[in-house]
């Protein structure tokens, strides 16, 4: 895909999650009924306004684009014949948007093999869109569009670290090496979901630790992070695609000195 065509796809990407924003809203902070699709296991909401903007925005990417593949997280999967896919989560962060607090978002990737090529997060709440593709990454809002650069600083002492939820670390082993790094650092916030990633990009927090992600949580996420200077990775450094345990760090230097503490944990 050269770059004419991949600012094409990035744009059709801005196009279709804005275009479910309205929908969002609709049900943000107003009376909303929450399904648990967890079948007895740990609660795992989904909304009628997740379904509903899955919905538009699979009907969208179908017209525009009939050959490409769809996986989203309420309805699964349409193969393709293009080589290409799409990568729904209509809100990341429906713990958040059911609990009226704005650190949600709705992300869509474009994918070929296991790469995501554009990524895209629509905040309309906030009224922005943070944008990755060809190595660039961008945040679009009242004030236009603007380069997203992570955080230069290197020193793991001072570093801002953001994880959505402790729960996230099931294990002992896990729990260890999670808190062995958070110790080393200068402070830790819960409850970021899909925005972490963004504040990271913005340049405000250094570093994102995660598990038990599915590849729709973080597909369209790394081409953010990463066309702002950060690196996104596994527990042992290795590619983030799949889920699973993920670090997200301003800067390679940050991300060694992260994964000094995290690596080697059992599965």
């Amino acid at each position: 895909m050269d770059a004419e065509q991949l600012d094409q796809r990035l744009e059709a990407a801005v196009s279709i999650a804005e275009a479910a924003g309205p929908i969002a809203l609709n049900y943000f902070r107003s009376p909303l009924a929450v399904d648990d699709k967890s079948a007895g296991g740990a609660f795992d909401p989904v909304t009628a306004a997740d379904r509903e903007i899955e919905r538009q925005m699979r009907e969208q990417i179908a017209a525009r684009y009939p050959e490409d593949g769809i996986y989203g997280e309420e309805e699964g999967g349409r193969a393709g014949a293009s080589g290409l896919r799409w990568i729904i989560d209509p809100i990341d962060g429906t713990r958040a948007f059911m609990s009226g607090m704005p650190a949600w978002g709705i992300l869509l990737g474009c994918v070929e093999g296991e790469r995501c090529l554009a990524g895209v997060v629509h905040q309309p709440f906030l009224g922005e869109t943070f944008t990755g593709a060809g190595g660039r990454a961008e945040v679009r809002d009242a004030r236009g569009t603007r380069a997203l650069q992570t955080r230069a600083s290197a020193r793991l002492g001072d570093a801002l670290l953001y994880t959505t939820d402790p729960s996230m670390f099931p294990e002992p082993a896990e729990q260890r090496a999670y808190e062995a790094l958070v110790g080393a650092c200068r402070m830790r916030r819960f409850g970021g979901d899909c925005y972490a990633y963004c504040l990271l990009a913005l340049g405000c927090i250094d570093l994102v630790v995660e598990g038990q992600l599915k590849p729709y949580d973080i597909l369209p996420l790394i081409p953010i992070v990463e066309g702002a200077g950060g690196v996104v990775s596994d527990w042992e450094g290795g590619a983030a695609h799949a889920g699973g345990r993920i670090v997200a760090a301003a800067n390679p230097e940050l991300h060694a000195q992260a994964l000094g503490h995290l690596r080697n944990v059992s599965s």
